[in-house]
Formats: structure tokens, C-alpha cells, sequence
């Protein structure tokens, strides 16, 4: 059984004064479950206030990007081990943002999933099509490639704590939503080459995210099927109210 991942990602928003308000109002909504693990993502310089309010809950704190470097002549950037070092347990790489915006190609993602793993930390890798390549229908090779590169090398130990992340770009951000059916069928499409990769029994101890538009009105459905599970949640996790409701959706 695997045990959903709740995680807000706060993207560039929140002062450390805002983040440590927004932090405290999750932790006061979010009632302690076992059946769930809840991750909080704040920017950089937010870390160490929100950290401070998670201590001692059982909220993970988790990063929105790292280098691929543990040190070095890398102005404006922060390594893994800086990251541990404030206490980030994941971190999450290869968000569509990044790839598009900040043209992060498929090899610095893999660098940067082998660090995360030297610095101790989960990587949430996060693949996903454009909406002009589902309408070409080249949406399974895309993540098929993004995965394969991505994830190359991996041991199987580092799988055991690996979170994948499927974002359709088309619907970040915009008001729209996979249909749980289509979001299953591309998750499933996302363990069969897991399976390929590595081995069936190795694919299906993987969480696989998924993060498009996940609203309180929509993540019980989109839970309810197999192969999702968790969300990575962005604008509505900005809302302690909104994303609380998220977080505990009614389980089975």
C-alpha cells in the first residue's frame, strides 16, 4: 500500500513573515493521520521560518529546486546539502516550470536527481506533456523520455524513497483539469515504463503525484484512482482553509 504525498508547492510567493503565518494555519488545520504524509515546499528564503514551525508535527519541509553541485562558483544558486542543513527532507525537481521557462533540459535533471539523493534528500521528478504535444498525441513519448532520462542509473535502494510527479503543463495554472480518467491513464502509462525500467514489484512501490489543478472539489476523485497517489499542489496550497480540505479529502 502506498501512502499518499500531500505536498504544497508555494512557488515564488510568501515573506518569511507570510510564510511562517501560512505554515502555522496549515499545521492548526491538518489533523495528524497515518494514512497520508503531508509536504510543505516554501521558497528558499521562507525555509528556515517554516521549518521552525513545523518542529516537532508530523509536516515534512521540502525545497522547490536545487544545483546539481554539493559546492562552488554557482552565483544565486543553493546545493542539496545546503537544503539538509535546514532541515528539507525532498525537493522537488524538473517542475514544468522549470523546464519551460528556465529551459532545464533532461541531463541537468538527471544531475540533479543523483544529487538530491547524495545530499540525502527525496526528489519529486516531475514529468509532464505541453498541451501542443497531447494534441499531436506524442504525450506518452514525451513522459516516456522525460522518466527514461531522468530517472537513468537509479539503484534500487534510491527508487524505495523516489516520488514522481505528473503535471499535464495544460493544466497548471489555467483552471483546467485532467479528468481523473485521463490523469489515471497517463499515471498508469508512467508505471508500466517505471516496470520497464526497472521491475514490476520496484514500479508499483513508487508514489506517482499528480499535480494539475488540484482543488478541494476535485482530489477525492482524482485519489480514488490507482495509480495516484498524492497531489503536488500549487495556488491551492497558498489557502491554509483550501488546502486542509485537499489534504484530508475522505479516504476509502
Amino acid at each position: 500500500m502506498r501512502t499518499p504525498l500531500m505536498a504544497g508547492n508555494w512557488k515564488m510567493h510568501k515573506t518569511s513573515a507570510e510564510a511562517r503565518e501560512l505554515a502555522q494555519a496549515v499545521r492548526e488545520r491538518i489533523a495528524p493521520a497515518s494514512d497520508r504524509e503531508v509536504l510543505l515546499c516554501p521558497p528558499f528564503t521562507a525555509i528556515p521560518a517554516v521549518a521552525e514551525v513545523l518542529s516537532g508535527s508530523p509536516i515534512r519541509l521540502g525545497a522547490q529546486n536545487m544545483h546539481w553541485e554539493p559546492k562552488g562558483a554557482f552565483t544565486g544558486e543553493v546545493s542539496g546539502e545546503m537544503l539538509r542543513d535546514l532541515g528539507c527532507e525532498y525537493v522537488i525537481v524538473g517542475h514544468s516550470e522549470r523546464r519551460h521557462i528556465f529551459g532545464e533540459q533532461d541531463e541537468i535533471l538527471h544531475r540533479k536527481v543523483k544529487a538530491a539523493f547524495r545530499a540525502g534528500l527525496r526528489p519529486i521528478f516531475c514529468v509532464g506533456e505541453m498541451l501542443e504535444e497531447r494534441d499531436a498525441g506524442k504525450e506518452r513519448e514525451v513522459v516516456e523520455r522525460q522518466l527514461r532520462n531522468g530517472l537513468a542509473g537509479l539503484t534500487e535502494q534510491e527508487t524505495k524513497v523516489l516520488v514522481v510527479a505528473y503535471e499535464p503543463v495544460w493544466a497548471i495554472g489555467t483552471g483546467r483539469t485532467a479528468t481523473p480518467d485521463v490523469a489515471q491513464t497517463m499515471h498508469e502509462h508512467v508505471r508500466t515504463v517505471l516496470a520497464d525500467i526497472w521491475s514490476g514489484p520496484i514500479a508499483d512501490g513508487i508514489r506517482i503525484q499528480y499535480g494539475g489543478s488540484v482543488k478541494p472539489d476535485n482530489v477525492a476523485s482524482l485519489m480514488a484512482e490507482p495509480d495516484i497517489d498524492g497531489a503536488l499542489v500549487g495556488g491551492a496550497s497558498l489557502d491554509a482553509e483550501s488546502f486542509g480540505r485537499i489534504v484530508m479529502f475522505p479516504s476509502s
